[in-house]
């Protein structure tokens, strides 16, 4: 257990007995009332999300999660297969455990999966993904240092903005939590 003060964004809690993953939080400490704890987050069974009030003596139960690094292999359409790299178990996720994240999902990349009670809950995906460009319009010969920038499709159906020096074919790497172009790979 844990001071409600204590939450950060990205902590897996249990809240009516359920799985609640904390999505924003502020402290607030009004004028002559007592001070509270503002907390944005989202259930995980369903993915909805809700704003809940907490007193600052409040305490909340962290989830206690096992993380596992596992490798991406492929996808067959419908299911995700990983490989656990301790004992090489595979097993698959579907497209709504793993969100946004499908559009980082190359071959060989390490993630890590964490799992509540045996059950797999979530991805953590590396801070930057090395991403090859499919398609994107031909770059301008001395654009170097013009910051204008051309919508370019990764080999993952990804589009991020790329500076205009970028051409199809060229590997770079992109943040994986903003989903920006960092520099070439």
């Amino acid at each position: 257990m844990l001071s409600a003060t204590q939450l950060r964004p990205g902590m897996v809690i249990k809240f009516n007995n359920e799985l609640y993953s904390v999505f924003k939080m502020e402290h607030r400490t009004p004028g002559n009332l007592r001070g509270f704890v503002q907390v944005k987050m989202r259930k995980l069974s369903s993915g909805s999300m809700m704003e809940h009030r907490f007193s600052s003596e409040d305490r909340v139960e962290k989830a206690q999660m096992d993380e596992h690094d596992m490798e991406y292999l492929y996808d067959d359409g419908e299911y995700y297969y990983f490989m656990n790299i301790e004992n090489y178990e595979q097993m698959h996720l579907t497209k709504d455990l793993l969100g946004d994240g499908v559009n980082y999902l190359v071959p060989q990349l390490k993630v890590t999966v964490e799992f509540y009670e045996g059950k797999p809950i979530s991805v953590e995906l590396p801070p930057t993904v090395d991403l090859v460009v499919k398609q994107t319009e031909p770059g301008l010969k001395g654009s170097t240092v013009s910051n204008v920038t051309k919508p370019a499709t990764m080999e993952t159906g990804l589009v991020v903005q790329v500076p205009a020096f970028i051409n199809e074919g060229e590997k770079i790497r992109v943040n994986t939590s903003e989903g920006t172009y960092q520099e070439r790979a």
